[in-house]
């Protein structure tokens, strides 16, 4: 049996995700053909079973890896220094995502997937969680710091943050062109009645 390389079996794996990302801003997740995907990836359907046997399971590694790069961003932030400036710098980054037409296209086509496909809404409501905690978990720590007043509990803090992203993402969704500038004021101007900086 043909040992794998852990390195390139992931290189390969990304390789197919960009690709499949490719054909989903074109025709969308359901008017994709796994063969253009293929095509797209430059190899065989038996080439690309090996890595992800259905294109569902293509659409649940591409909210995973979301999640893998979100828990990686708030675990740089929680070695800060200046949690209120870590949390402004998640944020910020957050914000940006939101001018990228490939963000909010795949983010619209996983919402719309896991309205149908239970597994899939499962993955995100998962991955939305432990966004919510690890935001709580910053919250928490800065507070405990002295570096941030909060004028509710964590918890509601953290929903009032994803609340202003989430809303600003669906403004993205619907606003051509969307004015990420102009938007970014809006959920600072908001998240400063709620969470501030005391250091």
């Amino acid at each position: 049996m043909r040992t794998l390389n852990p390195a390139q079996h992931q290189a390969r794996r990304q390789h197919i995700l960009a690709a499949a990302v490719e054909c989903f801003m074109r025709k969308g997740f359901h008017g994709t053909r796994t063969a253009e995907i293929c095509a797209e990836a430059g190899m065989s359907p038996g080439n690309l079973f090996h890595y992800f046997p259905t294109k569902e399971a293509i659409i649940a590694a591409i909210v995973e890896e979301d999640q893998r790069e979100t828990a990686e961003r708030f675990a740089q932030a929680a070695h800060e220094q200046n949690l209120y400036q870590a949390l402004l710098g998640i944020l910020e980054d957050s914000l940006a995502l939101l001018a990228d037409p490939v963000y909010t296209r795949i983010g619209l086509e996983v919402l719309a997937e896991g309205v149908r496909n239970p597994a899939v809404m499962a993955c995100v409501a998962q991955g939305e969680a432990v966004r919510k905690a690890a935001l709580v978990q910053l919250l928490e720590a800065a507070v405990e710091r002295g570096q941030v007043r909060l004028s509710m509990p964590a918890a509601q803090a953290a929903d009032w943050v994803l609340l202003l992203l989430d809303g600003a993402f669906g403004r993205a969704m619907v606003e051509v062109p969307f004015d990420s500038t102009a938007y970014r004021t809006l959920v600072l101007a908001a998240l400063a009645t709620v969470i501030g900086p005391l250091a």
